[in-house]
């Protein structure tokens, strides 16, 4: 997606928003954007054009940025500007940190009576993208399948808040991706393991769900590290 593009999506979202002009609103709309992969690591978020495609005010727009860089979404440089993040290995570290908390306690927690069909197919509707795009050889498809499926995970749980804190981790997490942009390899094995976790989930057997969640979580931290170990070093 170009930046014209993304201006004009958020000039439509600006249509839909006039009642909630607010440094959070803001920050959620921009927040959206960079979770969904429209606003890559190293963006400058120039302050003129964001306010006259949202219609805020300079003011409110640094609220935003504000609330943002303490997430760690955003950067700001003096004298340069704001930027989209780019994580480092301590920021994988603790955003996977979080989410080997947060995912499997979803998992756990929920109560089983609660796991039924209509629950779990958002989740099978991720998966089935998610399948649909390795077989095109999609990686944008299959990343943004994943986004929503973890962020459904912990939307089981019911909560507001930390559907709040997933929505924060998975903007972050869109920027670490970038790392593997061009390695099909590191999504399309999450894929079958996803649908493992539906298939476990749909058995009643949520201890072994959030086990196997648990463990690729591991296993996906150390790849994502080794790949940025491997690209500073070349």
């Amino acid at each position: 997606m170009t930046l014209a593009e993304i201006l004009d999506d958020l000039r439509r979202t600006k249509a839909s928003g006039l009642h909630a002009e607010t440094g959070l609103w803001v920050a959620g709309v921009l927040r959206e954007q960079i979770a969904a992969g429209r606003l890559a690591p190293g963006t400058k978020l120039s302050e003129e054009t964001l306010g006259d495609a949202l219609g805020v005010s300079r003011n409110t727009l640094r609220e935003a940025f504000s609330t943002l860089s303490a997430e760690r979404v955003v950067t700001r440089f003096p004298n340069r500007g704001v930027f989209v993040s780019r994580p480092t290995t301590d920021d994988i570290r603790e955003i996977y940190r979080v989410r080997r908390y947060l995912e499997p306690a979803a998992v756990t927690w929920t109560p089983a009576t609660e796991l039924g069909p209509v629950r779990l197919a958002p989740l099978s509707l991720a998966v089935e993208r998610a399948r649909a795009a390795r077989d095109a050889g999609s990686i944008p498809g299959m990343a943004g399948a994943n986004q929503d499926f973890h962020a459904t995970i912990v939307a089981l749980a019911g909560s507001e808040r930390l559907d709040q804190l997933m929505s924060q981790v998975l903007a972050e997490m869109r920027l670490v991706f970038h790392s593997m942009a061009e390695n099909a390899l590191f999504h399309a094995p999450y894929v079958d393991e996803n649908d493992r976790i539906v298939s476990l989930l749909a058995e009643g057997r949520q201890s072994d769900a959030a086990t196997v969640l648990a463990d690729y979580l591991v296993r996906a931290e150390a790849q994502l590290l080794a790949a940025v170990a491997a690209r500073a070093g070349g």
